[in-house]
């Protein structure tokens, strides 16, 4: 009896149409994925998480005040209500504020050290770095704003996916 002798396995052609096949899919998931665009919006909900977190703090720390602002929100924001007012990360303020923010070109600082100081925020928080101009002599990125009806608006100079960010309580 002749018995053949095949020989198990897959030919050349057909370990590139797989190996292909597999790169071309591999393509598609990254593009669809937008590893860039995903950097992006994390950097983005970070920034809503600070403001979050800072405008939590200035309520708190207003509650036990018995309704008044701490130092850094009422007296420095007090003489140009509406105006945004870039909050800074020092335990002094630095001499230039002067930042352009998504909102509008701002001067003046406000230092909310008193919040960390007194426990009502862990930290001031700094903008994840994007692509602001806001960096220079300790500012964060973040801006505060005292409106005429006794609000208070805290919002990002800059936002990578979103058109602004800000809250307003």
């Amino acid at each position: 009896m002749f018995q053949k002798n095949y020989k198990k396995g897959f030919t050349l052609i057909e370990l590139l149409i797989v190996i292909g096949i597999l790169a071309i899919l591999a393509g598609i998931v990254f593009v669809a994925l937008d590893p860039l665009t995903r950097f992006r919006d994390a950097r983005d909900s970070s920034r809503w998480g600070d403001i979050s977190a800072v405008l939590s703090a200035i309520r708190v720390a207003q509650v036990d005040r018995g309704g008044l602002y701490t130092y850094g929100v009422k007296h420095d924001t007090a003489a140009a209500t509406g105006s945004p007012f870039m909050i800074v990360n020092a335990t002094t303020t630095p001499a230039n504020c002067s930042v352009t923010c998504d909102v509008a070109t701002t001067a003046r600082c406000a230092n909310l050290n008193q919040l960390v100081e007194r426990g009502y925020l862990g930290r001031i928080p700094v903008s994840p770095n994007g692509t602001g101009n806001w960096s220079a002599s300790g500012n964060t990125g973040y801006y505060i704003q005292l409106n005429a009806n006794n609000s208070v608006t805290v919002g990002a100079c800059e936002s990578e996916n979103t058109a602004s960010i800000s809250v307003t309580r």
